[in-house]
């Protein structure tokens, strides 16, 4: 079982009280897009076995939007943290690759 924290009300759930919104730090695409980056932003996940940063949304609680970093393997809760951030804290980072040396990601890397 999943348990996350909410970063923006504090409160504390089974993965149930919340839902997976994918992959987290990608560029969205909209209608305006041309078709190359439509087709990359629809297409082009990464979908490790290991750790994982993902967004989630609260929606039996304050229901807004945050993100989580994960690993997909072992369902350890490494953290969360706010949406409006472009990267994952620091702190965050350190305390992943302390538990899985050699961690990457993306341009996180």
């Amino acid at each position: 079982m999943l348990l996350l924290e909410c970063p923006c009300c504090g409160q504390r759930g089974e993965e149930t009280e919340f839902h997976c919104g994918g992959e987290a730090h990608i560029t969205r695409e909209g209608p305006g897009a041309d078709d190359a980056a439509f087709e990359n932003y629809m297409f082009e996940r990464v979908n490790p076995k290991g750790v994982h940063l993902e967004r989630w949304r609260h929606v039996h609680g304050c229901g807004k939007w945050f993100h989580a970093a994960r690993d997909s393997a072992t369902l350890e809760v490494f953290g969360t943290y706010a949406a409006a951030t472009h990267r994952p804290p620091e702190e965050l980072l350190e305390t992943i690759r302390a538990k899985r040396p050699g961690f990457k990601w993306r341009e996180l890397a």
